[in-house]
């Protein structure tokens, strides 16, 4: 039986890596092999880069990552952990290397992407029932519209447990104390923050060393459930640390739940439910500058963004910006830019002369239109430069119409061409297929006919080629 494809491309890395010795740490996500290596200069890049399978490669966040498709990359990972690699620590190893800035994207994207997949089920279910609805075979209001709900109400109805639980487990604290937390912030017992908001009902009121305190529950928020989450785990790690372990199980629990409850609907939870506030405001208002000038900014800068990897940041305020007003106006911001990075490297594809780069560039353009840029983007667009600027051009288009037509999504974390589910229940799905083929034909147009692959000087490209593009 001959070689399979994955021990083939698994043996190839390793041979132009420096060899299994070399790895300090690996991990992978949907489309990327992710290494810390000991040694930089081993790597022999242009080899790598000619591996059949192999549909890029770039450096990020102290990573050399090498992209290699969805569903691929969980073979190649397989078959190099069965030949013995060492998994190591990978996370402590990129937090080394890492600015301030880029630990707390990190952090923030530690603690949310374990979420969203929730969120973006339940704006699936939304955009289903939209459907639905807008099809006649659902009545709003009926007893089957009512169960539909217990889909897409659940998530947010109880944001602050979700939040919660992935803070403390990222700060090394227990889950399930985490998700108390969060449930307790969400207490029946509390008066709801949004008929609190909406006037219905008088939040409670406790006064404490002459000072009136308001008490309300923080359904939606985000900010108050990710302090104490965090607070929650520093707290029970130094408790345990001075409490005997025969009554640690009782006695730390009760402690860390008692302190943080009643520091957090006291202190924390009002702080930072104002800091959320004003930080939605300053957000909510960039969206809403006139003729579409927020959108603009925001399309047109937010794919260099990603490259950081700062992006991470965004999904507090995604998920406060649904959480609070019921859409997402940033989903229909962005989901242009990626149409545009895809458009971009089919244009590449459509243009270059060699046949194995355009299968390359090809296949590393079609996930964009599925959500994913990272192939399009550092596979072909950033590596050639040009086509990446040209993309945030379109970007820059789509995300100014989105944001002039106000467009939003009834969920999130959902773009390009799934992403038209959001859209049905809303009414605007025909702005969001502008806005997408706004992104599309610009990009396209511009690299196609101002972008000639087959041409561009070779030297430059091995120098970008090498770029660490986190700097």
């Amino acid at each position: 039986m001959g070689e399979k494809k994955e021990q083939r491309v698994a043996r190839e890395i390793l041979k132009n890596i420096g060899g299994k010795e070399n790895i300090k740490s690996i991990e992978h996500c949907a489309t990327r092999l992710r290494l810390i290596l000991n040694d930089k200069n081993l790597i022999n890049e242009k080899a790598i880069e000619n591996i059949d399978g192999v549909r890029g490669h770039f450096f990020k966040a102290a990573q050399f990552q090498i992209i290699l498709g969805t569903g691929f990359v969980n073979k190649v990972y397989d078959v190099l952990m069965q030949d013995g690699v060492e998994k190591g620590d990978v996370k402590a190893d990129v937090y080394s290397d890492m600015s301030v800035l880029q630990k707390i994207s990190r952090t923030f994207g530690d603690i949310f992407l374990p979420i969203i997949p929730v969120l973006v089920a339940t704006g699936l279910f939304m955009g289903i029932r939209g459907m639905l609805t807008t099809a006649g075979i659902m009545q709003s209001g009926g007893t089957l519209y009512t169960l539909t709900e217990v889909l897409t109400d659940t998530a947010f109805a109880f944001l602050p447990a979700l939040i919660a639980w992935s803070a403390c487990k990222k700060f090394g604290g227990t889950p399930v104390i985490g998700i108390i937390i969060g449930l307790m912030l969400v207490a029946p017992q509390l008066p709801n923050a949004y008929s609190v908001a909406s006037g219905i009902v008088e939040p409670l009121h406790l006064s404490l060393l002459g000072i009136n305190i308001p008490i309300t529950g923080y359904q939606g928020s985000v900010l108050p459930a990710l302090c104490l989450g965090i607070i929650a785990a520093k707290l029970e790690k130094n408790i345990r640390k001075v409490v005997p372990d025969v009554i640690d199980l009782i006695v730390t629990p009760f402690i860390t739940l008692l302190i943080t409850v009643t520091v957090g609907l006291l202190i924390v939870g009002p702080i930072m439910h104002i800091v959320e506030n004003g930080l939605l405001m300053l957000f909510e208002g960039l969206i809403a500058l006139p003729f579409g000038i927020g959108g603009f900014i925001i399309g047109g800068t937010y794919q260099g963004i990603v490259v950081t990897g700062l992006h991470q940041m965004f999904n507090a305020f995604e998920i406060n910006l649904i959480s609070n007003t019921g859409v997402d106006a940033f989903n229909g911001i962005i989901t242009g830019t990626i149409m545009a990075q895809g458009a971009a490297a089919l244009a590449v594809a459509l243009r270059t002369r060699n046949k194995k780069k355009r299968s390359f560039y090809l296949s590393a353009s079609i996930p964009a239109f599925f959500g994913i840029t990272e192939p399009a983007i550092f596979g072909v667009n950033l590596i050639l430069f040009k086509p990446f600027v040209y993309a945030l051009i379109g970007g820059a288009a789509s995300g100014g119409f989105a944001a002039f037509m106000k467009l939003a999504a009834d969920g999130m974390g959902v773009t390009a061409v799934p992403g038209s589910l959001l859209y049905i229940g809303t009414g605007k799905i025909g702005t969001y297929l502008i806005a997408n083929a706004i992104g599309f034909l610009i990009a396209f147009c511009l690299t196609y006919f101002l972008f000639n692959p087959n041409k561009e000087n070779k030297s430059n490209l091995s120098a970008l080629e090498g770029e660490e593009v986190m700097n």
